[in-house]
């Protein structure tokens, strides 16, 4: 049996952090900026540009993300922060009409991307990251958590296309839908300050 551990993504995690995102889908492409820049800051930046930004993010701290282990070796990752500080959430129209909270308070934090290596999808991965995501929000101070899912409950997706997660991932953590923002994404919070950690 796979032991799986999950750490925070500092700077000396750097190449775990790379190897994470670079098996398979547009994890190495996109290094995980895309919900911190604007899409025309997106379009003009190259990949190595967006690599030094997110290396530059991750030096900086606090950590944006956790990095997720099989055995050892680094196998996932997911984005997890202050939602003030990933701003393209502050200017996607949807979200912004939809969301009950302030959209410049600090303690509402955002899981905005996950990224698994090809070889480890299909093994709950995504839903140990969520939870140890969940555990680092609280532990930082965090009020409540959103999130943007994808119903995956019909049709087909890419799995390019499930780097926001899948709404029943959040679900089966404790998450609770509000209001939908597209035909298959809808916004789910978690509020912090008045649950505890699941089993």
């Amino acid at each position: 049996m796979s032991t799986i551990t999950i750490e925070r993504a500092t700077i000396g995690r750097w190449d775990d952090v790379q190897h994470s995102l670079s098996g398979g889908g547009d994890g190495r492409s996109c290094q995980c900026i895309w919900p911190v820049v604007s899409n025309k800051d997106w379009h003009a930046t190259t990949v190595d540009q967006r690599r030094d930004m997110l290396h530059d993010e991750i030096a900086a701290g606090p950590p944006p993300g956790l990095v997720a282990y099989v055995d050892g070796e680094a196998a996932g990752w997911i984005r997890i922060g202050p939602r003030a500080a990933q701003t393209r959430i502050l200017r996607t129209r949807a979200i912004a009409a939809a969301t009950a909270e302030p959209l410049d308070d600090e303690s509402v934090w955002a899981v905005t991307c996950f990224v698994m290596r090809r070889e480890h999808r299909g093994k709950g991965l995504n839903a140990q990251l969520l939870r140890a995501a969940i555990d680092y929000a609280r532990e930082s101070g965090a009020r409540v958590i959103e999130a943007y899912p994808v119903d995956t409950s019909e049709g087909t997706h890419r799995s390019n296309d499930l780097f926001h997660g899948a709404l029943s991932t959040f679900i089966a953590q404790g998450f609770h839908p509000t209001e939908p923002l597209t035909r298959r994404r809808v916004l789910v919070v978690r509020d912090l300050a008045h649950s505890s950690a699941l089993p």
